[in-house]
Parts: structure tokens; C-alpha cells; sequence
């Protein structure tokens, strides 16, 4: 996993703002419909939270003393709004298919093995914080 390509790849992505958050919503909506369930009617506030939880990852993600904590905290309260295990790969794939749509043809083979690397330490310390197991479920 190339941190410097992650960090190159995401200002790119993050380039188009609330469409990214937008966008992946529907699509995690639209792979698993029940997950609705879990958010709020209104969007635009989570969307901030996915948004600015994101950047953050990303500005860490060459800082594992700095980067850790805030995943452990994020898996806790995660698991406080009832996220399982099982929702992780979900959000994978729909974290993913975004980053490529955003991507254009930046996105390669390349960079989806670096942001699937990525998701699956990201998956791994958010589901062990929250008690989920070993985070085995967390592949993309």
C-alpha cells in the first residue's frame, strides 16, 4: 500500500465534494437495501461525517500511532449504531466501486489493490475495537 498514492488518489476523488458521499450512499443502498435502516432519514449530515472521517484516514494513513486510536474509536461507535461484521464488506465494495467512479481512468489495477489494502486494515481495527472478532469478514 502506497500512502502517497492513496493521498494523490483521494484529493482527486475528494475533488467532487458531497457527490462523492452521495454517490456512495446509493450504492451501498442499493447492495444492501436493509442497511438504510441504519442512518438517518436525511443524509447531508452523514455525508459530512463519511467525508471528513475519510480525509482523516487518509491524512493518517503513514501515521499508524496517530491512525489506530481514531479507528478503535470509530469501530466502537460503530458497533453503537449497530453495524456487524458482516456489514464490512459491503461498504467495502461500495467504498471501492466510489473511488473508482470518481477515479475516471486514474483508477488502475494499481490503485485498487492500495485502497483495498487500505479498507482491510481500516475494516480489521474498527471491527476488533468493537468486539466483531478478528475482522476476518472485512475483505473488500
Amino acid at each position: 500500500m502506497d500512502p502517497v498514492r492513496l493521498k494523490q488518489n483521494f484529493a482527486l476523488v475528494g475533488a467532487n465534494g458531497m457527490d462523492v458521499a452521495e454517490y456512495f450512499y446509493a450504492d451501498l443502498f442499493e447492495r444492501d437495501p436493509a442497511l438504510r435502516g441504519l442512518f438517518p432519514s436525511a443524509l447531508a449530515k452523514q455525508q459530512e461525517k463519511l467525508l471528513a472521517a475519510l480525509s482523516h484516514i487518509v491524512g493518517l494513513v503513514d501515521d499508524t500511532p496517530e491512525l489506530v486510536p481514531f479507528l478503535q474509536d470509530l469501530g466502537r461507535r460503530h458497533n453503537g449504531f449497530g453495524v456487524v461484521a458482516g456489514n464490512y464488506p459491503t461498504v467495502g465494495a461500495s467504498l471501492l466501486a466510489t473511488l473508482a467512479h470518481f477515479s475516471g481512468p486514474e483508477w488502475n489495477e494499481e490503485l485498487e489493490r492500495d485502497w483495498t489494502a487500505a479498507y482491510q486494515l481500516v475494516a480489521q481495527v474498527m471491527q476488533e475495537a468493537a468486539g466483531l472478532g478478528n475482522g476476518a469478514g472485512s475483505r473488500a
